[in-house]
């Protein structure tokens, strides 16, 4: 833990996210060219945008970065936040982060602080009501229902169901170079980089989504 301060204009706020199909047990990453022009792999993430969420600018950003429509997952994460008044009981399951960063922006003074989340594919009839033309505003799904368990959530999708992906999600000409891979968690651990924090969240979260089947 540290101590620090930094004004508004220094201060840059984001989220990420592992975007996983549970029912193939496969995980979205991206990739793009180096300056060398190797390629990278990584988890799409973003600054939110002025006046927005961050668990809605989390899911955003994995939408435009992968172009996979994702909702955040609620699972039976550890998180010390408290909870909201009146404080009846704890809820079992939170969409809270699992893994903070903390990074240097640029070359001078400024803060990027970014969250990282847990997020799944969306079902096919979400991905209809979601529809919309290349180049239009960004729709966030609605949350996972509460009352929805992950079985009953894989059953809405027939066997052998691709998630959806979506082409021309990119803002800019660098996003546009992106590439999005649905991979094994084994192979999303590999090519992300088995000491990296964005490997660390891809395990982290399949550990969640397990421990939320055995709890169901």
């Amino acid at each position: 833990p540290l101590i620090a301060q930094f004004s508004d204009e220094d201060l840059v706020v984001g989220g990420g996210v592992a975007i996983f199909h549970i029912a193939s047990q496969r995980v979205v990453i991206c990739s793009a060219p180096d300056r060398r022009g190797e390629k990278y792999y990584f988890l799409p993430k973003g600054r939110r945008d002025a006046g927005e969420d961050s668990r809605t600018g989390a899911e955003r950003e994995g939408y435009e970065e992968s172009g996979y429509r994702n909702r955040l997952l609620p699972l039976p994460t550890k998180h010390r936040q408290p909870q909201a008044h009146p404080r009846v009981d704890s809820p079992p399951l939170t969409a809270e982060p699992v893994w903070m960063q903390m990074m240097p922006l640029g070359y001078g003074s400024k803060q990027y602080v970014l969250y990282w989340y847990i997020a799944e594919t969306l079902p096919p009839g979400l991905e209809v009501e979601l529809e919309t033309e290349v180049g239009a505003a960004y729709k966030p799904p609605p949350a996972y229902p509460h009352s929805l368990t992950l079985r009953d959530r894989v059953k809405m999708e027939p066997e052998g169901y691709e998630p959806l992906h979506h082409e021309g999600t990119g803002v800019d000409e660098e996003e546009a170079t992106y590439e999005s891979h649905l991979v094994s968690v084994e192979e999303a651990i590999k090519k992300l980089g088995r000491t990296g924090v964005m490997a660390d969240v891809v395990l982290k979260g399949w550990k969640e989504i397990q421990h939320r089947f055995a709890m169901e």
